[in-house]
C-alpha cells in the first residue's frame, strides 16, 4: 500500500516542482541575454519561488522581459502559496474544492478553521489584486517619466508585486548599476514609502486582513492574534527606526528618517535596499540580522519566526520573571502548547542558520560576520546581503538554496512536521527534573 502524502509533504512537494519547472524555463533562450547555467537558474528560481530575493545574477542585465515574467510568476506563486492560486482557479471554473484541498490550504495559510478557507481564498485574492494594482500605480508617477510608458508600467507592475510579496527582486540595474536595489531612492519619499507600505501589507497575514476588513475600528472585538501582531510590528517599527538612525549616521536629516524606516522595515522580510548593506555599521548589522530572524506575520507572504513567535516567548519570558503559573496578555490566557510551538520555531530557525554558516565557513573562506548574515537572510527568505552571494561556490550556494526552501516551508510549518512524532509510543515513563538556569 502507498504511503499517503502528508499536507506538509505536499507542499514542500509543490514548491520544489516550482523551482526546477522555474529554473528550466530561466534556462530557455528567450528568458536570458546570455546563456546561463543550471546552478545559476536553480539559485534565481529558487530564491524567486521562495520569496527571498538573493540573486547571484542582476536580474535586469540578465534576463529578458520573458525571463522576468517567469521570475514575477514564481514570485506571485510562492508569495501566496501555489494551493491557493490552484483553488482560486478551481472556483473560477466553479469546480467543487474537495476536503484534502482545503487541509492543504489550512496548513499553508496557518489557519485553524477549514470551514473558512473557501470564502478566505477569494477574499485573499480580491485583497492581492487591489494592493498590488494601488502599488504599481502610486510607483508609476515615478517610473513612467523615468523610463517611459512600456517599462514604466512593467517596473511599476515588477516592483508591487515583488514588494508585497516580500521577495526582494529588482529591476533597477540598468538603471542604477547592477545589485544596486533601490539605492538611487534613498531619499524618494514616493518610492520609499510605497515600498514600505507594500511590505507591511504582505507581511501582516491575510488572517490578520480579514479582522481588520471586517472590524475595523473596532479594536476591542479585534482576535488576540491581531492585537499581537499590530503591536508587535509598531515596536519593532517604531524601534528599530529609532535604533538605525542613532547608528547610521551619514545623510540629511530627512534623509536618514526615510532610510531608517526604510531600514527597519525591508529585513522583515523583503530584502530591498535605500542602503549599501556591507556599509551599514557593526550594530546597524546586528540590528538586521536580529530583524531578518523574527520575520513577518504568520500565514502571510514573509518569512522568518513571524512577530507572534517572539511575543509568545516574551511574554512566557516575562510570566517566568513574575513566577506567574499562567502567561497572560491582553486579559487573555495563552495555552502552554504554543509556547512549545515557538519554542520549536525558534530553535529549528536559529539552529539552521547557524549550521549553515558553518558549513560555508569550513567550505569557503568567509568572515563569520558574511556567514551568519547570509544564511538568517535565506532561512529568514529576506534577500539582504553583505555581496558574498556572487562569490559562493556551488557548494555553498546549494546551502543558501536549501535554507531559502526550508526557510519558505518552514513558514507552513515544516518545522513542527518534520519533529513530529506521528505513531508516539502508548507509554508512560517516569518523571524526573533537570536543573535549568
Amino acid at each position: 500500500m502507498k504511503k499517503k502524502l502528508s499536507n506538509v509533504q505536499i507542499i514542500a512537494l509543490g514548491f520544489f516542482l516550482m523551482i526546477i519547472v522555474g529554473a528550466l524555463l530561466l534556462m530557455l533562450p528567450v528568458s536570458a541575454y546570455r546563456k546561463i547555467s543550471f546552478g545559476e537558474a536553480l539559485f534565481t528560481s529558487t530564491s524567486a519561488t521562495c520569496v527571498t530575493g538573493l540573486v547571484v545574477v542582476d536580474t535586469a542585465l540578465t534576463f529578458t522581459p520573458f525571463g522576468q515574467g517567469v521570475l514575477l510568476l514564481l514570485i506571485q506563486t510562492g508569495g501566496l502559496g501555489f494551493m491557493t492560486i490552484a483553488v482560486f482557479f478551481l472556483k473560477l471554473l466553479r469546480k467543487r474544492v474537495g476536503l484534502r484541498e482545503k487541509e492543504i490550504i489550512t496548513e499553508g495559510l496557518s489557519s485553524s478553521n477549514i470551514n473558512e478557507i473557501p470564502k478566505m481564498i477569494g477574499f485573499i485574492c480580491k485583497g492581492v489584486v487591489f494592493t498590488e494594482g494601488i502599488g504599481a500605480a502610486v510607483l508609476s508617477v515615478r517610473f513612467i517619466p523615468l523610463f517611459g510608458v512600456g517599462k514604466g508600467i512593467w517596473y511599476s507592475v515588477f516592483h508591487s508585486v515583488s514588494a508585497f510579496c516580500n521577495a526582494g527582486f529588482d529591476l533597477m540595474g540598468t538603471y542604477s548599476g547592477e545589485y544596486s536595489s533601490f539605492t538611487a531612492f534613498y531619499d524618494d519619499c514616493l518610492v520609499t514609502l510605497t515600498l514600505t507600505a507594500l511590505i507591511l501589507i504582505g507581511g501582516l497575514g491575510f488572517y490578520v486582513w480579514a479582522d481588520l476588513c471586517y472590524r475595523k475600528t473596532e479594536i476591542k472585538k479585534w482576535k488576540l492574534h491581531t492585537k499581537i501582531v499590530i503591536i508587535t510590528n509598531l515596536i519593532l517599527i517604531i524601534g528599530g527606526a529609532a535604533l538605525f538612525f542613532m547608528m547610521e549616521k551619514e545623510g540629511t536629516l530627512s534623509s536618514r528618517i526615510l532610510c531608517s524606516v526604510f531600514d527597519a522595515v525591508t529585513p522583515r522580510t523583503a530584502g530591498f535596499n535605500t542602503v549599501d548593506t556591507a556599509s551599514l555599521s557593526g550594530g546597524g548589522k546586528l540590528l538586521t540580522m536580529i530583524l531578518m530572524l523574527i520575520g513577518g506575520g504568520s500565514g502571510s507572504t514573509a518569512g522568518g519566526i513571524k512577530v507572534t513567535t517572539l511575543a509568545v516567548l516574551i511574554i512566557f519570558a516575562i510570566s517566568q520573571a513574575r513566577h506567574s503559573k499562567s502567561a497572560f496578555v491582553l486579559r487573555r490566557k495563552i495555552n502552554k502548547d504554543i509556547l512549545q510551538k515557538a519554542m520549536t520555531v525558534f530553535i529549528y530557525n536559529f539552529s539552521l542558520a547557524i549550521f549553515g554558516a558553518m558549513l560555508i565557513m569550513i567550505i569557503q573562506e568567509v568572515s563569520l560576520e558574511d556567514a551568519v548574515f547570509e544564511t538568517l537572510s535565506a532561512i529568514g527568505t529576506v534577500g539582504m546581503s553583505t555581496g558574498i552571494t556572487r562569490d559562493l561556490i556551488p557548494v555553498s550556494r546549494l546551502i543558501i538554496c536549501m535554507l531559502m526552501f526550508l526557510g519558505r516551508v518552514g513558514s507552513v510549518s515544516f518545522a513542527n512536521a518534520l519533529l513530529e512524532k506521528r505513531a508516539a509510543p502508548a507509554v508512560e515513563y517516569p518523571e524526573e527534573n533537570i536543573t535549568v538556569g
